[in-house]
C-alpha cells in the first residue's frame, strides 16, 4: 500500500499541472477526429430504482439527478465522455413528446443540463437510449409486443420488425435535437431465455416471402430452423442498420454503438452473432464485469470484441458496483483498477457505469475512486493502444455455436474459454478468431491456432485450415472438432480426417476419460521438441483425468502418443442409477491420447480427449492445462516472447514496430478466497481486490532486447542475456523491452 499511495499521490500532482496547461496541449487534429478516436475512459450514468418496476407515486425517484452535476463530477474526475441516461423503459429524462419524466424531475431536463454543462466544459455527452424492454411503449403500442410460436404476446419484448422502429426513429430525433454527440443503444435481443420470438402476423407474413415456406412451429432444429435463425439475425441486423442510417442522415457527426451481446455466454436465443451484429454502428460495445463473467473472462470479453471488428476501436462497459449495475456498493480503488487496467491492456476503451442513488445523488467516494483510477490511466496513456502480439489463435465457431451447442450453448462454450483459461495461466500470448470472417491471412497472424471443440467444420473452412498448415502454420485440434455436419447431425467420418491423419473409429459416451503417458516415446516426440514433454508434471504409467467428450481415432499418416482410457462403468450405470455427474476411475486404452501429423510446412496436433473442456470443468487439475500449454509448445518451439508467471497474474503483449519496442502488461488478481455461500450453492461471489499482490516474472525474448524500463518506479529489475526477472508489488505494471 505505502507504494500505491506515493504513486497516486505523484499522479495527482501530474494531473494539476496536466489541467493548468490543457489548452496549450490540445492537438487540434483531436478536435476534428470522433470523440472515440481520443478517449480511453469515460462515465456512464444513469438512475437506479426502477429497473424491477415503478410507480408516478415514487416522486423521490431521480429527483437529485442533475445533469449538470454529473457533467461537472465527470469532468472532475478525469473522465474524457458522458453517457447520460436520456431514455429507460418507462421514463425519460427529457421533455418527450413520446414518454414521460418521473414526476419527481418536475420541470428540469436532465438532458439539457448535461448536454450544456458537458459543452462547456469540453465534454462529448453521448444519450443512454433504451431500445429493448420499452415497458411504456408496449403498453400504448400492444401490437409491437414480439409473439411466441404458440400465439401468445411476450410480455416486455418488442418485434424489430413492427412499427417500433418508425417510433424510435421520432425518439433519437428528439435526443438529437439537443445537440448530443452520439447514442449508446441498449440494446437489440431477442430475450435471454425462453419464449422465443417473434411469430407475430408481420414476421410470418415476411418470412413466407422471403422463403416461400411458412414459419417453424417452433425450434425445430431442422431445415426451417435454420432459415428462421437467419430471419432473426436479419431482423436485429436490419433494425440497427437503419436506425443507424437515420441517425445518419440527421446528424452525421453524432455517433451510434449498440449493447452486443454475440460473445459467450450468450448463444443464438439473442438474436445476434459474433460478426453480423458488431459492426452495424460506429464501434461495438460489450459489457463485462467480475460478478456477471468471471475476473477471467474480463479480458476474453475484450479480445472477443476486438476480433469481431479488427481495426476499429472497442468499447467496455464494466460498473461500480460489486455485484451488478443496479446497487449501491462501490468497489475498493484496487479492484477497479484491475478490471479498468486489464481492459485497456487489451486494447479497448473503458466506460465505467455509475448507477447512482434512487433519487439520483452521487456517491463522493465512488468518484474519488474513478479519479484516482483515470489520473492513472492518463499518465501511462502511452502504454495503451498498441497491436497485440499472439501466439495462438482460439477459433470460435457460431455454427457450432448454433447447432452443437444448441439450448445448451454451454457444451461447446465450456472448451473454448477452457482453452482460454490455460493460455492465460501459462502466460501464452493468445487472441479471438471468428468464423464468420476468417481468411488465410487472419489464420497467418497466429504461429498456432486452436479448434476447441469446434464440432461443425465447413468443406471451407477445411480448405482453409490446409493452406494455412501446408504454408507453414500448426493446428491445434481437440475433441469433438469436424465430428459433426452442418446442422450438429453426427459423421461417420471426421472432417478434418485428412489433416489430423487418423480415422474417426467413434464417439465414446462418457466424459469421465482418462489419458495416460506410458513409455518415454510417448512423451517425447523427437525432432520436434526433444527438450519437452507432453506430459508435463504427469508421470509416466499415471491415469489422469481429462474431463470432457472424447472420441477414438485410428492413426493413418499421423503419429499416436499416449493413450486414451475409457472409464469404468458398473452394473448402476447400465440401469441408469449412477450419478452422471461423478466421474468413475480408468478402465482400458482405447485408443491413442494424441496424433501428431506432417502436412506440408506444417503440422497437425489433434488430441483425442478434450483438455480445454476439462480445464474450465468441475474437475480441472492442472495436468490438463499443462497437456495444451506443451501442445502449443511442441509446435512452436522458440516463441517470441515466453513468460513465466503465478497463474494469479495475467499478461499481454504489445509491439509498438516503428519505436521497436515491446510492452509486457502483468495484471495481478489478488483476492481471498470466499467460503460456501448461504444459497445457491456453488455460486460463489469473488471478494472484491484490497491489497495490492506481490509477484515475480521472468520474461525472455528469443532475438534479445537492448533495454527494459517498467513504468512504476518501485519495481525491481534484473536483466540477464535475453531474459529479464521483475519483482512486482501493483495491480498493473507494464514493462517496455527496446528491441
Amino acid at each position: 500500500m505505502k507504494h500505491l499511495r506515493s504513486f497516486l499521490a505523484g499522479l495527482a500532482a501530474w494531473a494539476v499541472l496536466d489541467s493548468l496547461h490543457a489548452a496549450d496541449l490540445r492537438d487540434p487534429a483531436l478536435e476534428s477526429s470522433p470523440w472515440y478516436a481520443h478517449s480511453l475512459v469515460g462515465l456512464e450514468v444513469g438512475p437506479t430504482g426502477s429497473q424491477f418496476g415503478s410507480s408516478p407515486s415514487d416522486v423521490g425517484f431521480a429527483s437529485r439527478f442533475n445533469g449538470g452535476d454529473i457533467a461537472r463530477a465527470t469532468q472532475a474526475c478525469g473522465a474524457e465522455y458522458l453517457v447520460i441516461w436520456a431514455r429507460e423503459g418507462d421514463w425519460v429524462f427529457y421533455d418527450s413528446k413520446f414518454q414521460p419524466k418521473p414526476p419527481g424531475l418536475g420541470n428540469r431536463d436532465v438532458l439539457r443540463e448535461a448536454v450544456g454543462e458537458g459543452h462547456r466544459l469540453g465534454l462529448p455527452v453521448i444519450a443512454y437510449c433504451q431500445v429493448q424492454y420499452p415497458g411504456h411503449t408496449l403498453r400504448e403500442h400492444p401490437d409491437w409486443r414480439a409473439v411466441a410460436s404458440d400465439g401468445k404476446p411476450i410480455d416486455g419484448r418488442v418485434c424489430y420488425r413492427s412499427g417500433y422502429l418508425e417510433y424510435l426513429k421520432q425518439m433519437v430525433d428528439e435526443q438529437l435535437a439537443y445537440g448530443i454527440d452520439g447514442f449508446h443503444l441498449d440494446m437489440v435481443d431477442q430475450g435471454f431465455g425462453p419464449p422465443y420470438g417473434c411469430w407475430c402476423a408481420t414476421c410470418r407474413k415476411e418470412f413466407e416471402a422471403e422463403y416461400g415456406r411458412p414459419m417453424p412451429a417452433g425450434v425445430t432444429w431442422d431445415e426451417d430452423w435454420d432459415r428462421m435463425l437467419k430471419f432473426r439475425y436479419a431482423g436485429s441486423e436490419r433494425f440497427e442498420k437503419e436506425l443507424t442510417a437515420h441517425i445518419r442522415r440527421v446528424n452525421p457527426r453524432a455517433t451510434v454503438d449498440y449493447n452486443y451481446h454475440g460473445n459467450p455466454p450468450f448463444s443464438w436465443e439473442v438474436g445476434q452473432r459474433p460478426v453480423q451484429h458488431a459492426g452495424n454502428g460506429d464501434f461495438v460495445t460489450g459489457e463485462t464485469g467480475v460478478w456477471g463473467f468471471s475476473a477471467l473472462t474480463v479480458g476474453l470479453n475484450a479480445e472477443f470484441y476486438r476480433a469481431a471488428t479488427p481495426g476499429l476501436p472497442f468499447q467496455i462497459a464494466m460498473q461500480r458496483g460489486v455485484r451488478m449495475y443496479h446497487d449501491q456498493t462501490t468497489r475498493p480503488l484496487n479492484d477497479l483498477r484491475w478490471e479498468l487496467l486489464t481492459l485497456l491492456s487489451h486494447g479497448g476503451f473503458v466506460t465505467i457505469v455509475d448507477k447512482t442513488a434512487f433519487d439520483g445523488w452521487l456517491d463522493p467516494v465512488a468518484y474519488e475512486r474513478f479519479g484516482a483510477a483515470f489520473r492513472e490511466v492518463a499518465a501511462k496513456r502511452s502504454q495503451f493502444g498498441h497491436p497485440a502480439v499472439y501466439e495462438v489463435g482460439l477459433y470460435f465457431s457460431s455454427r457450432t455455436r448454433d447447432w452443437f451447442g444448441r439450448d445448451q450453448p454451454a457444451k461447446y462454450f465450456q472448451s473454448f474459454q477452457g482453452a482460454h483459461k490455460a493460455m492465460v495461466y501459462e502466460h501464452i500470448p493468445w487472441g479471438v478468431i471468428l468464423d464468420e470472417k476468417v481468411t488465410l491471412e487472419t489464420l497467418k497472424r497466429f504461429p498456432v491456432v486452436m479448434l476447441p471443440n469446434v464440432a461443425i467444420v465447413s468443406d471451407k473452412e477445411v480448405a482453409l485450415f490446409r493452406r494455412y498448415v501446408e504454408e507453414g502454420g500448426k493446428l491445434l485440434v481437440t475433441g469433438l472438432t469436424g465430428t459433426r455436419g452442418w446442422r450438429g447431425e453426427r459423421r461417420e467420418e471426421s472432417a478434418l480426417q485428412e489433416l489430423a491423419g487418423a480415422k474417426l473409429v467413434r464417439e465414446l459416451d462418457s466424459t469421465d476419460n482418462w489419458v495416460r503417458f506410458s513409455t518415454r516415446s510417448d512423451v517425447i516426440v523427437e525432432p520436434w521438441a526433444p527438450s519437452e514433454s507432453m506430459r508435463g508434471s504427469a508421470r509416466t504409467n499415471w491415469p489422469f483425468l481429462v474431463r470432457g467428450p472424447a472420441v477414438v481415432y485410428e492413426a493413418t499418416t499421423a503419429t499416436p502418443i499416449g493413450e486414451l482410457l475409457k472409464p469404468h462403468r458398473t452394473s448402476l450405470h447400465v440401469e441408469g442409477r449412477y450419478n452422471q455427474d461423478w466421474p468413475l476411475s480408468a478402465d482400458t486404452p482405447v485408443g491413442p491420447a494424441m496424433l501428431l501429423n506432417h502436412v506440408g510446412n506444417g503440422a497437425v496436433l489433434t488430441f483425442a480427449g478434450s483438455p480445454d473442456w476439462a480445464t474450465a470443468s468441475d474437475h480441472h487439475i492442472t495436468e490438463t492445462r499443462k497437456l495444451l500449454a506443451n501442445a502449443v509448445r511442441l509446435l512452436n518451439p522458440e516463441p517470441w516472447v515466453r513468460i513465466e508467471a503465478p497463474t494469479t497474474v495475467q499478461t499481454v503483449v504489445t509491439d509498438d514496430p516503428i519505436a521497436r519496442t515491446l510492452r509486457v502488461h502483468l495484471l495481478g488478481y489478488d483476492a481471498p478466497p470466499q467460503t460456501t455461500p448461504a444459497k445457491d450453492r456453488p455460486y460463489v461471489l469473488p471478494v472484491p481486490i484490497e491489497d495490492a499482490p506481490i509477484f515475480r516474472v521472468t520474461i525472455e525474448v528469443r532475438d534479445g532486447f537492448k533495454r527494459a524500463k517498467a513504468f512504476n518506479p518501485a519495481t525491481e529489475l534484473k536483466k540477464g542475456g535475453n531474459r529479464l526477472e521483475l519483482l512486482v508489488e501493483d495491480i498493473h505494471e507494464v514493462v517496455q523491452l527496446s528491441y
